[in-house]
């Protein structure tokens, strides 16, 4: 395995921890950390990690970082999910969602058009990355094409970012020129 492919592994797999962990504690809604490990170990499991050393070291150390980052907080000796941890949890899931694809397609397109002033640009960035994580096309700038109703997604985005009147959710029957738009989402 070459370093690149070794250091995405690693992200991923650092992303898959803290993402269960933030998991086990929104479930929980507050959690023990004696509580903690066990569950997270299950849940690791599942995803194919390593010896159990190696886990404890791992839930540990993505633990502490969660709390330094602020996602986490203790409150009497438990593990809290803070405001700023729920946010990044939505997120996390949101970088997981998919539509789900009809059988047949309403010969309708979706379009998401935003206008963030320049002083948001990390924000305008985040918006870019999660609409091309769920199959979003660009067709302009800040005109974003999706073939299947994704309104509740919107408004879930919306409401993530707090963003409102920024963004725009349109269904439209036409687009001038749409035959590769057809082949990018195999809809021919």
């Amino acid at each position: 395995m070459g370093i690149l492919e070794g250091e995405s592994k690693k992200r991923t797999r650092k992303s898959q921890i803290q993402k269960i962990i933030l998991q086990t504690v929104a479930a929980a809604g507050i959690l023990s950390v004696v509580v903690l490990a066990p569950n997270a170990l299950q849940a690791l499991s599942m995803f194919g990690f390593g010896k159990k050393g190696k886990h404890r070291y791992a839930i540990e150390s993505s633990r502490r970082r969660l709390v330094q980052n602020g996602l986490l907080e203790y409150t009497d000796g438990f593990l809290k999910l803070t405001e700023k941890g729920e946010a990044k949890l939505r997120q996390l899931e949101l970088c997981d969602y998919k539509t789900k694809k009809p059988k047949r397609w309403d010969k309708k397109w979706r379009l998401l058009i935003f206008d963030i002033r320049e002083e948001k640009r990390l924000l305008r960035d985040k918006i870019r990355r999660t609409l091309l994580s769920i199959g979003f096309t660009r067709l302009q700038n800040s005109v974003w094409v999706y073939p299947y109703d994704c309104e509740d997604l919107i408004v879930l985005l919306k409401a993530d970012f707090r963003i409102g009147k920024e963004v725009l959710y349109l269904i439209v029957d036409t687009i001038e020129n749409d035959g590769w738009l057809k082949k990018r989402f195999n809809l021919e």
